[in-house]
């Protein structure tokens, strides 16, 4: 019962503290991935406002893999605003599917990233947390190229990283942004679904 109260009192303790800096990147964080669940296309505005915020944020944070992530994240909204403008067909991009080969792929590069940007981080950076964050990043990487060409398993990726994010800025005090991932968990799951539910539609 202690454990929980002192629990509860920490995470208190750090929404208070939070920044406006992270209420910004927090806020057009949310409703940049409820939109990209709803296949509207302005998510990707919003989300050039979030990862702008969160690439300061983190790099304060000594996150530095998330911080180059939400540089990456600002070229793929920047494309994926383009492309999904470019290729909609009734104001829609059609959804799509991995092919059993691409699996592969994904899996294979997501390995691969991740031992390459933990031992970076390890190597140069101040971080504590080289091999979770770079992990994290590895996986946020390939999602979001999935995301941008409305590919459908990109939602279980964004799952996967959601989940392991939680704990991650919990035990960076960012309170705020932990539970914004755990939103964004219901999210991804609900993405999934409708996803899923478009993608079939499609197909017949």
């Amino acid at each position: 019962m202690t454990a929980s109260l002192s629990f509860g009192e920490l995470i208190l303790s750090q929404l208070v503290q939070t920044s406006a800096l992270e209420w910004l990147g927090t806020i057009t964080g949310f409703l940049c991935v409820y939109l990209a669940a709803k296949e509207n296309i302005l998510n990707w505005p919003i989300s050039i406002i979030s990862v702008l915020s969160y690439a300061v944020l983190f790099f304060e944070y000594h996150l530095f893999g998330d911080a180059a992530l939400q540089i990456y994240f600002l070229g793929t909204a920047i494309y994926g605003w383009y492309f999904w403008r470019k290729n909609r067909q009734d104001d829609q991009k059609p959804v799509v599917s991995l092919r059993p080969r691409e699996y592969v792929i994904v899996v294979a590069t997501i390995i691969v990233l991740s031992g390459i940007l933990g031992l970076f981080l390890d190597h140069f950076t101040p971080t504590d947390v080289p091999y979770i964050d770079g992990t994290c990043t590895a996986i946020s990487f390939v999602a979001q190229v999935l995301l941008t060409r409305k590919v459908l398993q990109s939602w279980i990726l964004w799952i996967i990283v959601d989940i392991m994010y939680v704990p991650l800025y919990l035990y960076k005090q960012l309170a705020l942004t932990a539970i914004l991932y755990i939103l964004f968990l219901v999210i991804a799951a609900i993405g999934y679904r409708d996803w899923k539910t478009t993608w079939k539609t499609t197909q017949a």
